[in-house]
């Protein structure tokens, strides 16, 4: 099975910058959208090419244009869940949870810490709360996680890790031991697990040029239950594909 994950900064944008034919390229069983920018009709009408092909997801924000996420499938999922049951963080369509006969997919588009990290306090606790979600549904089947989880685990994963310690949202030692946390609490980074030593992007600012010098984070994931572990065939990062300010990522596993 290949599962894709891409925030695509606005679905109605990144339409007019040859997105289906990526997505064609790629041929994902699964896609998983996050920062969608729509309401769900919105999101259904932009994603009218693939309803022959994928059943189609949507967790809108309750404020017009502002985050989201999408699951497109073409296995049927047994069942499909929107947000994590916290009405505090529910208000955003941050999350999708789609269970399937051997696993659970999590679909999520993780907070900001925001602008002189005015919601770092509020990251934590989503962190937290987020948290005791997936280990409770990794207590009943193995949980696949992927999204914008923003946040860059270690030095590797960012081009300037001295000059945004603690100081840029998505690089604070707040942040950094949430996902840590989450790690600890039995899953695997499957890219850093599969290539311990590969420096890789999945974002890149709009701003200084980023993407051209290659100045980017890797703040977008596939983290899976300890026990997939041995299933997981590959982690491809799409760098080449452009269409946003960041790139789709893709699992190879082997599952059903």
């Amino acid at each position: 099975m290949q599962i894709t994950s891409w925030n695509v900064n606005g679905i109605r944008a990144v339409l007019k910058k040859g997105f289906v034919e990526n997505i064609k390229s790629i041929h994902p069983d699964i896609l998983c959208l996050q920062e969608t920018k729509a309401q769900e009709h919105e999101v259904v009408e932009a994603l009218k090419n693939f309803s022959n092909t994928y059943q189609i997801f949507v967790n809108s924000a309750e404020k017009k244009g502002y985050s989201g996420t999408a699951i497109l499938s073409k296995p049927t999922p047994l069942k499909v869940m929107f947000g994590i049951n916290i009405p505090e963080h529910d208000q955003e369509g941050r999350v999708i949870t789609a269970e399937y006969q051997d696993f659970f997919l999590l679909n999520v588009y993780a907070p900001n810490a925001g602008q002189g990290l005015k919601r770092l306090d509020y990251k934590a606790r989503w962190n937290k709360d987020f948290q005791a979600y997936v280990t409770a549904l990794d207590r009943q089947k193995p949980v696949i996680i992927t999204g914008d989880l923003n946040v860059a685990h270690q030095a590797i994963d960012l081009k300037n890790p001295k000059s945004n310690y603690n100081k840029t949202a998505g690089y604070t030692e707040v942040e950094i031991q949430g996902f840590q946390a989450l790690l600890d609490a039995g899953f695997i980074d499957t890219f850093r697990y599969l290539y311990p030593d590969k420096i890789a992007y999945t974002y890149w600012s709009y701003r200084f040029n980023a993407r051209a010098r290659n100045a980017g984070w890797r703040i977008d994931y596939f983290l899976v239950s300890k026990r997939l572990r041995d299933k997981v065939q590959d982690v491809v990062i799409h760098s080449d594909i452009m269409g946003s300010d960041h790139c789709p990522i893709s699992l190879i596993i082997d599952v059903q």
